[in-house]
């Protein structure tokens, strides 16, 4: 009988994303706090049977998803055998909520996962802090899956730290309306349109200070929203800040864009009217634009 787990690969924000410099190899350094949401993906991971092939497998429900070596899954697979010797293959399942181009970490979760599920069913051969290692070299943001809650995160995205229990504590359980238009944005471009402007990124100082003030203060998370990728993204595509603009005059709510867009994300407060605000947002960008309530992490 084969092994079988099944793992959420959640979704994520970006409250604060400071792009500071470009380094030497071509990525940007940056300083940024991420918060998982308690909705995302889901993927079932399962020992491959020899009568079903040999090598790994990934399906998905998802037209818009590729299944072939360029997912992240997949490359997750690669570099867990190549850390731990593991000699069996898997077939991977995987149901695709979080919406593609969006800012949101959908490919990252769901490599992160992945890398979860191989280390269970292969006995857990990898401690916390050598499985996320291996998700580091998978992509620059993988291993802020593995950590279960908001994360501080620096340099390319690989290196993450835990924040303060009283800073995590402002924005854990928070209530977040996610959203996004039917376009998407490229990360490599909205990166490189930044490169290219003359507001090329923050100055390191400043964002480490901007983040220790907020971490070492009281202020509650709406305080802390910033992204230095809305610039280019807001360049582009002004729906975007028009949105935004509409729902913080209107409903008086902190908003911002998450990672490289061109999903957007508002911090509600209990008595938020969300089916008024859904319905603000379906009017501007069409019942094809994606909607969801949840929580951070």
């Amino acid at each position: 009988m084969n092994a079988s787990v099944t793992v959420p690969a959640p979704a994520k924000v970006n409250l604060f994303l400071a792009v500071t410099g470009r380094r030497a190899d071509g990525f940007h350094e940056l300083v940024s706090v991420v918060a998982p949401l308690v909705w995302g993906d889901e993927l079932k991971v399962e020992t491959r049977d020899a009568k079903r092939g040999s090598g790994d497998a990934l399906e998905c429900d998802s037209t818009e998803v590729p299944v072939d070596d360029a997912n992240l899954v997949l490359r997750a697979a690669r570099e867990f055998r190549a850390a731990t010797g593991w000699s069996g293959a898997a077939a991977f399942s995987l149901k695709k909520r979080i919406p593609v181009g969006a800012g949101l970490g959908g490919g990252s979760s769901d490599a992160a996962a992945a890398l979860r599920g191989l280390n269970e069913i292969a006995g857990r051969p990898l401690a916390e802090e050598r499985l996320a290692a291996v998700a580091a070299k998978v992509g620059s943001d993988c291993a802020l899956f593995l950590c279960g809650g908001p994360v501080a995160m620096r340099g390319r995205g690989e290196r993450v730290g835990k924040l303060a229990e009283k800073a995590k504590a402002r924005v854990s359980g928070r209530r977040v309306l996610v959203f996004k238009p039917a376009f998407g944005i490229s990360t490599a471009w909205a990166y490189r349109r930044l490169a290219e402007s003359r507001a090329a990124g923050v100055d390191p100082a400043e964002a480490e200070a901007r983040l220790a003030k907020w971490a070492g203060g009281e202020a509650a998370a709406e305080e802390l929203i910033f992204n230095s990728l809305e610039r280019p993204a807001f360049g582009k595509f002004p729906a975007l800040p028009l949105m935004l603009e509409r729902l913080r005059r209107d409903f008086g709510l902190a908003a911002g864009m998450s990672g490289s867009g061109s999903a957007c994300f508002v911090l509600l407060r209990d008595d938020s009217p969300v089916e008024a605000m859904t319905a603000a947002i379906r009017r501007a960008w069409g019942n094809s634009s994606f909607v969801v309530e949840t929580r951070l992490a």
